[in-house]
């Protein structure tokens, strides 16, 4: 790895506040065009144009995907913006750079019905961690709050007076998020009757854990202990629906457009830069409304005879 790879990801870590995932993530992608650059005898700094399209064209053709693609150009666009901008390099030749397309893919949603069958399901387990999970349940499905948000959430950030959450989201960009009254109420039952049980399991107790979400060893949650907590929920109730922290804040989105709340309002409460990412949801519920209309339109139903 260079000093100029180095050091852009150290800015990505530090500065920008990517989680390790996304950070490791765009490593990978760099060090696929490093690879790329050595084979073929070029160094970052004389890459042209065509030079990033001829890697996009070949990592096309060894079947990676358009989706994958798009997130090597994203890697690359921000390389080199930090390399024009530290001196590293003198032009960006991935600015200009169209990515391939991906077909959309439409989020993974709950009904409401299946919603309240799981939490139901869950709140009536017999294993002490259900009072957590519940709150996480509960507090996911309320704020539309990324995994890792909710992961690096503190107590600090909670004002259940008025029911809202400061949530530091990508780039360290601020939001405030409101919450239900349940996810109020499971939160700070756990808070006040479990977590202090579950951080006497550590073991370095020296060390104070901030989150306010722990794992069964004391720990701070991570975007996968989190991933791995929704799977023991769904092997514990026996309900599966393939869960996972996006879908409940995907599943958030979608009640609320359904429920006639403004996209502006959406794309503010779930920290989406652009309102375009916000505009998938618009799709699930024309798709919702479709359905809603085969099933119970008259003139749309088959004769029977």
């Amino acid at each position: 790895m260079n000093k100029a790879e180095h050091d852009y990801l150290l800015y990505l870590e530090q500065e920008r506040r990517y989680s390790p995932r996304t950070s490791d993530a765009y490593r990978r992608d760099l060090d696929k065009y490093f690879a790329f650059l050595l084979k073929n005898e070029i160094t970052f700094t004389d890459a042209k144009k065509q030079t990033i399209r001829t890697f996009l064209a070949q990592e096309l053709a060894h079947g990676i995907s358009a989706r994958s693609c798009q997130r090597r150009m994203s890697a690359l666009r921000g390389f080199y913006a930090f390399c024009v901008k530290r001196r590293y390099a003198v032009f960006n030749p991935a600015a200009l750079i169209h990515s391939p397309k991906k077909a959309i893919r439409y989020p993974q949603v709950l009904s409401y019905d299946e919603v309240v069958k799981l939490f139901n399901a869950n709140a009536e387990r017999s294993d002490p961690l259900k009072i957590r999970d519940q709150a996480i349940l509960e507090l996911l499905y309320a704020s539309g709050m990324r995994a890792s948000e909710l992961c690096a959430l503190t107590f600090r950030q909670i004002d259940y007076r008025s029911r809202m959450i400061r949530v530091f989201g990508k780039g360290n960009k601020e939001r405030l998020v409101p919450f239900s009254q349940t996810a109020s109420a499971a939160m700070n039952y756990y808070y006040k009757n479990q977590r202090d049980s579950l951080l006497a399991h550590r073991k370095n107790k020296t060390v104070p854990v901030d989150a306010f979400f722990v794992s069964n060893k004391g720990r701070k949650l991570t975007n996968r202990s989190l991933e791995y907590i929704l799977l023991e929920v769904q092997k514990k109730t026996g309900i599966y629906y393939g869960l996972h922290p996006h879908e409940l804040r995907h599943t958030f989105a979608t009640d609320l457009l359904e429920g006639g709340a403004d996209l502006r309002l959406i794309q503010e409460l779930l920290g989406h830069a652009s309102l375009n990412t916000t505009q998938v949801y618009t799709h699930v519920s024309k798709k919702a409304m479709k359905e809603q209309y085969l099933a119970h339109f008259p003139r749309q139903k088959k004769e029977k005879g």
